[in-house]
């Protein structure tokens, strides 16, 4: 390799670590620095290669390096490397699955939030753009396509030939990409009068566990008080589940209710942050969590545990804002009570809680796991749920869909996102089962977009209400 590194072996017994993010440090954004970084681990990544079946940022290093002068690290364009940056999404698979490098290796290696580090400087010295802030502007550009009127607009124009050439050429959107559709009638506006906030539970009373079940789960949780469950949930809609596939949401309350947990509102929401993550617009994801976070604290001072139906958005409040601001008591509550929904559900059955008075099989199910659930090292709990459901079995598929946020959306990145997530589509198409499914339900609409046979895919919480028959 083109420099010398000094550490120890290869890999670790021990489990990996993540150092905060030191974003505040004036020193963060010192371009140098940061230049000399990428160089130093890049060249590791040249020497292990590891990770080629990932992402693009791999290839992309490597066959710089392969065609370089030197066939090293030093003979590699600085501008290649902004390429490598621009083609990481922030999956985290090199980090939890591939490198035996990480901390608390000595060589240190971080790679994903490296890639965060470059992009944050990269927004911060050039901004992020009006294309990248449409693009990340989740809540608001939803609020404004949501409008009644409007919403039937926007959806005919994003379905229309004519209005996916307008996205190209003002967005850079590829025609091909799968794009969500709006709906003025939100989650939180079909949920609001059926289950309310937590306030509302008050004022009636009912703020005290009104089953035995509930209690029964208080005293199973106390083996485990680390992720300890009250059986009181507070919903989380997110901008996805709200204003894209409000049934995400009304399908998690039902399934929920079914199972005798009192389902409530959080009475406030805005982004989780995660498409401003993305992009190093750390600012923005600072502004965000300081929106969300006192809401959330008031929901576990009432007494509820936190339930989000992305991965993504869950995994912002259980990892990264955790990393941005350690030092926060309020945010390290709050990721110590929000799960994912099969995460809970599979707590419950743990505690004998959960029901299994199924009425419907569901036959083969390919079960595709996003890298975000991947990341929360919480196990198959979506997988092991759906295998209680008799005359059922599932397919796992445990690689990337390639969606990734807004990467697969974009033009220059569509090839590439298709490519990584060709195998899963392969592998749903030649299953042929009775359902395919994703708890990312933006994966699942990737994977839709590359199979021949175009059946929209089922996510895992309506997969449950076909079982239950509710």
């Amino acid at each position: 390799m083109s420099s010398s590194v000094s550490g120890g072996r290869e890999g670790s017994l021990e489990a990996p670590t993540r150092h905060p993010i030191d974003w505040k440090n004036p020193a963060f954004y010192d371009e140098a620095a940061l230049e000399k970084e990428l160089t130093r681990v890049f060249d590791i990544c040249h020497g292990c290669r590891r990770c080629f079946s990932l992402c693009n940022s791999f290839p992309t290093l490597f066959d710089a390096v392969d065609a370089s002068s030197t066939g090293e690290v030093d003979g590699v364009e600085k501008k290649v490397y902004w390429e490598v940056v621009d083609h990481c999404y922030l999956c985290d698979m090199c980090f939890m699955t591939k490198c035996p490098y990480v901390p608390p290796h000595p060589w240190n290696v971080d790679f994903p939030h490296l890639m965060l580090r470059a992009k944050a400087v990269h927004a911060k010295k050039e901004g992020i753009g009006l294309r990248n802030k449409l693009l990340a502007s989740t809540d608001a550009v939803g609020a404004i396509a949501g409008i009644p009127v409007v919403v039937e607009v926007v959806n005919a124009v994003n379905a229309s030939g004519v209005g996916r050439k307008l996205l190209e050429a003002t967005l850079g959107v590829h025609p091909e990409a799968p794009i969500p559709k709006y709906h003025s009638n939100t989650a939180r506006k079909r949920l609001k009068t059926l289950i309310g906030t937590p306030s509302d539970a008050a004022s009636s009373g009912a703020v005290a566990p009104a089953t035995a079940s509930s209690g029964a789960a208080l005293e199973a949780s106390k083996a485990a008080p680390a992720r300890a469950i009250t059986g009181r949930v507070a919903l989380f809609t997110t901008c996805y589940g709200n204003r894209n596939e409000p049934d995400l949401d009304v399908d998690l309350v039902k399934v929920f209710q079914h199972n005798g947990i009192d389902v409530r509102l959080v009475a406030k929401e805005e982004c989780c942050g995660m498409p401003k993550l993305e992009l190093g617009d750390l600012e923005s994801v600072a502004r965000h969590k300081e929106a969300n976070i006192p809401q959330l604290m008031k929901v576990i001072n009432d007494g509820y545990d936190i339930v989000a139906p992305i991965p993504s958005c869950v995994l912002m409040f259980k990892q990264e804002l955790p990393l941005m601001f350690p030092d926060d008591a309020d945010v390290k509550r709050v990721q110590s009570r929000i799960f994912d929904p099969f995460e809970y559900l599979m707590l419950r059955h743990k505690a004998g809680l959960l029901k299994t008075d199924f009425k419907q099989s569901l036959g083969k199910v390919s079960y595709h796991v996003p890298c975000h659930l991947r990341v929360q090292n919480i196990g198959l709990k979506t997988r092991d749920l759906l295998k209680l459901v008799p005359d059922t079995t599932v397919d796992v598929i445990e690689r990337c869909s390639g969606h990734n946020g807004t990467y697969a959306v974009k033009k220059e990145f569509r090839a590439a996102s298709v490519k990584i997530g060709r195998p899963v589509m392969s592998r749903v198409e030649s299953a042929q089962p009775a359902y395919y499914s994703s708890d990312c339900p933006m994966a699942g609409h990737q994977i839709e977009s590359g199979i021949k046979d175009v059946k929209e895919p089922t996510h895992p919480l309506k997969l449950l209400r076909i079982a239950y028959g509710i």
